[in-house]
């Protein structure tokens, strides 16, 4: 509590905004099928829909991280926030395809803007000591904002299809209020913006990153990034659409599963977490976690009641939930003293497999409702097989 003492609120308003963005994103998954329904769309354009948020937000990243630099924290801030609600409340009113595009591309580029400026913020009020409390409470307020994103999105649908993002835009309004009249400005933008040319270049040059990776000693742990991202955007695209097909959920229905399977990760993340890494290993985590979440994503395809979907997304989730903190802390061990470089592969290999894994699960729905599954499943233990390779050569390297 004292973090939040000695700063004046500021981290309360950092997460106040973190949390209403990205419960915003998570409004959409169980209200999916209605939309489908009303407007007519097809799975294809509808993971295009969810894609575009990724891509816009992936393109737009490096410049807002510069102008977070060069025109202040809370600027951005605060015009991320409004361009959040605009993005919410344009969705709300959206009457064709075109408007729900360019309302989830407003939606990406609000959240390109929002996030680093308050990581950069976070980071400019706490101490080396203080940081990771710092980074914890702000990455709380991010996962707190998915898991119950569904579950509103899906109780607030009982007043009416649209009216999630109704309020969306009402609270991202009031959020960026807030913001304006009570946080300060973390460092003078004269000082951010002396700093911003050594910081620009090593952004600029993210495709060189890339196009180089393979070089590196994590690029296994990379493309697990990539095959975990493609796989569980593929899963959650899907899911609703999935489910309201196959067995008739309705938008409740859909919350109440995905809103308890993301209550199961953050509660293993919270408590037991720590202890599977010491007593096991990152690496043992990361097979086992690949296989039951590509093993229980098959088993999608058999299952029939309720309760037996509620227990197979429940594993799902938790074995991602799981497996992304794992490989994040095994690259972060191998990455040394280039901390901040993996940080930024690791978050673009995230962004490419949420924006590639939308696309190919919608365009497989509208051919076969089961094949998407089939496909994450698939690649998922494929990539269990790679892991149990780099395992056996990395022990033979050792011996």
């Amino acid at each position: 509590m004292s973090i939040f003492v000695k700063h004046h609120g500021a981290l309360p308003i950092l997460m106040l905004n973190l949390f209403l963005v990205f419960t915003g994103i998570g409004l959409i998954i169980p209200i999916m099928p209605s939309f489908m329904n009303e407007l007519g769309i097809n799975g294809s354009l509808m993971g295009l829909l969810v894609a575009v948020f990724s891509l816009t937000q992936f393109l737009f990243s490096p410049l807002a991280g510069r102008l977070s630099d060069s025109v202040g924290r809370k600027r951005m801030i605060v015009i991320g926030m409004f361009v959040f609600a605009v993005s919410e409340g344009l969705f709300g009113i959206a009457s064709s395809p075109v408007l729900l595009f360019l309302a989830r591309a407003l939606g990406g580029i609000s959240a390109a803007m929002i996030m680093p400026a308050v990581m950069a913020y976070a980071a400019d009020i706490t101490t080396d000591e203080e940081r990771a409390a710092g980074m914890g409470y702000v990455n709380a307020a991010i996962t707190t904002g998915f898991i119950i994103g569904p579950g509103i999105g899906g109780y607030i649908a009982e007043f009416g299809i649209r009216a999630p993002f109704y309020a969306a835009g009402v609270a991202g309004v009031v959020a960026a209020c807030v913001t304006l009249l009570f946080l300060k400005e973390s460092v003078p933008v004269q000082e951010t913006r002396s700093e911003s040319p050594a910081k620009e270049q090593e952004r600029s040059s993210l495709l060189t990153q890339l196009r180089y990776s393979y070089r590196e000693p994590y690029f296994l742990s990379l493309v697990i990034v990539f095959v975990m991202s493609f796989g569980l955007a593929n899963f959650e695209t899907i899911y609703s659409l999935f489910v309201d097909h196959k067995f008739g959920f309705d938008p409740k229905d859909i919350a109440f599963v995905i809103t308890f399977g993301s209550i199961a990760g953050a509660v293993v993340q919270l408590t037991v977490f720590s202890w599977l890494l010491n007593r096991f290993g990152e690496k043992r985590i990361i097979s086992v976690c690949l296989f039951v979440a590509g093993l229980f994503i098959l088993l999608m395809l058999f299952v029939h009641s309720f309760w037996l979907i509620f227990a197979v997304t429940f594993v799902v989730f938790l074995a991602i939930d799981i497996l992304r903190p794992t490989i994040g802390t095994q690259m972060s061990k191998l990455a040394k003293d280039q901390q901040g470089y993996v940080a930024g592969l690791n978050s673009a290999f995230t962004s490419l497999g949420n924006i590639v894994g939308p696309i190919v699960a919608g365009v497989l729905f509208d051919l076969d409702i089961n094949s998407p599954y089939a496909l994450a499943a698939v690649v998922l233990l494929i990539c269990f097989g790679v892991s149990l390779k780099g395992r056996k050569r990395k022990t033979l390297a050792a011996s």
